[in-house]
């Protein structure tokens, strides 16, 4: 007969299940040798976060720089109450690109989700994340979920849960083109259910030097955390990338409305991916990551091509960001 674990450590493992939906080390592989075949090389932004990756960007959340993370935490704290109002105390909580657990906190708190499912593509940092949670909150039942959203995926949920709520927080849906920010916004609608609601942090059009200091902050953290993508592929694809040949760029680009992030090579030179190789020009980039930034009406405008209506926003007292909250139409 097997005795149970009542210890501590136990307890928590028991009120923490994990499912792993990774994509395979086969698709990370493809799609990063399509992304540097192109004529304008490019890597998706969900290749930054691995454990250091993960590490580093909370570390650029905490830059005086960096305004996002805390003026939507300031705006999560003044409005939590009336936030959860909305979601529906009780219910089951998706949150997508949990990451930090700083904002969530904030959500538990006052929601009470009667199940918490984090959703992150960093498995170390979605279980250390998982396990701090279900020691702050004793009484909440977490389903970990490691998968990428950017593309159709899998969550664990059951059939008759029909009261669902998601968190999709950070202005995450930023990285997305609006196209591809739509086809996301319609994935995550039928996974809600008519009636179900989202809450979505949004970065808001805001001065280029606002902007750009928040990218390219004094300290160089962002740069470590833009350079760490070639680190991670030496590491995983077996690549041969020197990190001192590139350096971070990032800059406003108006006409699109996003802050766009590239690795500039600093020199001719050829790079070996996965048995592949490479050429580099002088001055030719890697376009890493895009952050679209967007107007209230503007993002509302896209919330509804994607079949949802806006219920509420909410917004910090100098129009940085803001927080909405969104129902999904009833068909």
């Amino acid at each position: 007969m097997t005795q149970a674990d009542t210890s501590p450590q136990g307890c928590l493992r028991s009120r923490i299940r994990f499912f792993d939906f990774h994509p395979t080390m086969a698709d990370v592989r493809a799609e990063v040798l399509d992304g540097l075949s192109h004529p304008h090389k490019r890597l998706p932004p969900k290749l930054f976060y691995d454990q250091q990756g993960s590490r580093l960007f909370d570390a650029i959340t905490e830059l005086p720089e960096y305004y996002p993370t805390r003026t939507e935490i300031q705006i999560l704290r003044a409005h939590g109450a009336a936030m959860a109002e909305r979601l529906g105390r009780g219910c089951v909580l998706i949150e997508l690109g949990s990451g930090s657990s700083l904002k969530i906190q904030t959500l538990l708190a006052v929601l009470q989700p009667r199940v918490y499912i984090p959703v992150d593509i960093s498995k170390a940092h979605l279980l250390e994340s998982a396990q701090a949670l279900a020691e702050r909150f004793p009484g909440l039942s977490i389903r970990a979920a490691c998968a990428d959203y950017s593309g159709p995926f899998e969550l664990p949920l059951d059939p008759d849960w029909r009261d669902r709520a998601a968190f999709f927080p950070g202005s995450s849906i930023g990285n997305f083109d609006p196209n591809e920010a739509r086809a996301f916004l319609k994935r995550v609608a039928r996974v809600l259910g008519p009636g179900g609601r989202l809450l979505i942090g949004v970065d808001l059009k805001k001065a280029r030097a606002v902007l750009e200091a928040a990218y390219n902050d004094a300290q160089g953290v962002t740069a470590a955390f833009n350079l760490n993508l070639l680190a991670r592929l030496n590491r995983e694809l077996g690549a041969d990338f020197e990190l001192d040949a590139f350096r971070h760029h990032a800059f406003f680009n108006e006409e699109a409305s996003r802050i766009e992030m590239h690795l500039v090579s600093r020199c001719n030179q050829r790079v070996r991916v996965a048995g592949q190789v490479f050429e580099f020009r002088l001055g030719e980039t890697i376009h890493t990551e895009n952050s679209y930034k967007y107007g209230i009406q503007d993002f509302q405008r896209l919330a509804r091509s994607a079949g949802f209506v806006s219920e509420q926003v909410w917004t910090d007292p100098k129009d940085l960001f803001s927080v909405h909250c969104l129902i999904v139409e009833e068909a």
